[in-house]
């Protein structure tokens, strides 16, 4: 039997299920989900898995991330509501390509982890597997796994197995409404303005499920808690000296002005560091930033081009600031800090988030 997967937390309880109640079956993993967007929670999603059906003893397959051929496939279905006339295109362009595979490979039933999704209709699911299965000559299995409870079961289990749990179903249309109703920053539509993996996002989840897989393979014990915090994304910024021009600068992180864009002097220098009337922002030499940072930049376009961690940017900004409060004073490192006129503009965005962090047990 051939299982299209999803996700890891869909496919872990449906997988067990199946394992259960078709012992019979050699259950083969097929992940083939080209609506997801952006590429990095494809990724993401497709570690993940790996990780589940490594732990259930199920082999994988992968198809292709064809992006472009799926949004070509529901062109003129974007404004659909969940559940609506683009999902039933998505299942066919996923299951369609599950199909393919199942025969591929000799297999001759094939069925979904997304029947087990709460936001998926049943019926629709179950009429699309039907469909493509006729079109090639396959079976389908079809069960709902949902009533009695299942769909509680299957948190449970997804929990115990500390897997990444993503809080939007794939795609970007479906993304874009559901941040719009939860008047949420939509992250994952969005890029960092340097190379630099920003906390709570895609990338930052990747690194940690890596290291989850790492300690899972050497069996090091460990948990992973939840923690509400303040984040921040810097979405433009530049800085122009007294002759108007564009100067490289690098914004530390945390770095918020009240308003965008300001004309501010600086009042004076304290051990590299230059004082401005505005803003209560702070101008900082990069020989000091090297110094307090054990850095080595010659020069701050370089370390634009090959930024530091952020771990390294806020222990600079404690050691400077020294407060017991999260600083969200301005701190932009310069190549030379000299007294005389600047315009700062600086846009950015601060917001509750919640991120997870591990835990070795000892």
């Amino acid at each position: 039997m051939l299982v299209h997967i999803c996700c890891s937390v869909d496919s872990h309880f449906f997988l067990q299920k199946l394992q259960k109640n078709y012992p019979g079956e050699k259950l083969v993993g097929f992940f083939y989900d080209p609506n997801i967007h952006p590429f990095s929670e494809h990724e993401l999603r497709l570690l993940d898995v790996k990780r589940s059906c490594a732990k259930l003893g199920i082999p994988l397959h992968v198809g292709a991330y064809n992006y472009e051929g799926w949004i070509e496939a529901v062109r003129g279905l974007e404004g659909e509501p969940e559940k609506g006339k683009r999902c039933q295109v998505c299942f066919d362009n996923r299951l369609e390509m599950s199909a393919q595979k199942a025969l591929e490979l000799g297999e001759k039933v094939i069925t979904t982890t997304l029947l087990t999704s709460p936001k998926k209709s049943l019926d629709q699911l179950e009429k699309a597997l039907r469909s493509i299965a006729d079109q090639y000559h396959l079976d389908i299995v079809a069960p709902d796994f949902r009533k009695n409870g299942g769909t509680q079961e299957q948190f449970v289990l997804a929990k115990e197995a500390m897997l990444y749990h993503q809080d939007y179903c794939g795609c970007i249309f479906a993304l874009s409404v559901q941040r719009e109703q939860q008047k949420r920053w939509a992250d994952e539509l969005s890029s960092p303005v340097r190379p630099q993996i920003l906390p709570s996002s895609i990338e930052d989840r990747i690194d940690l499920y890596e290291k989850v897989m790492e300690l899972e393979t050497k069996e090091t014990p460990f948990k992973l808690v939840r923690e509400k915090f303040l984040n921040y994304r810097l979405l433009r910024a530049w800085i122009k000296n007294s002759q108007k021009e564009v100067i490289p600068s690098y914004i530390l992180f945390y770095s918020v002005c009240k308003k965008e864009h300001v004309k501010a002097k600086i009042e004076t220098i304290i051990q590299d560091i230059g004082f401005l009337n505005k803003e209560e922002a702070r101008f900082i030499s990069l020989k000091m930033f090297n110094t307090f940072a054990n850095t080595h930049y010659r020069n701050v376009q370089e370390m634009l081009q090959n930024p530091p961690t952020i771990a390294v940017e806020m222990a600079f900004r404690n050691s400077i600031i020294m407060s017991p409060f999260t600083s969200l004073t301005p701190l932009i490192v310069l190549d030379e800090v000299k007294i005389e006129s600047y315009e700062l503009f600086i846009q950015s965005f601060t917001y509750p988030d919640i991120r997870e962090n591990l835990v070795l047990i000892s």
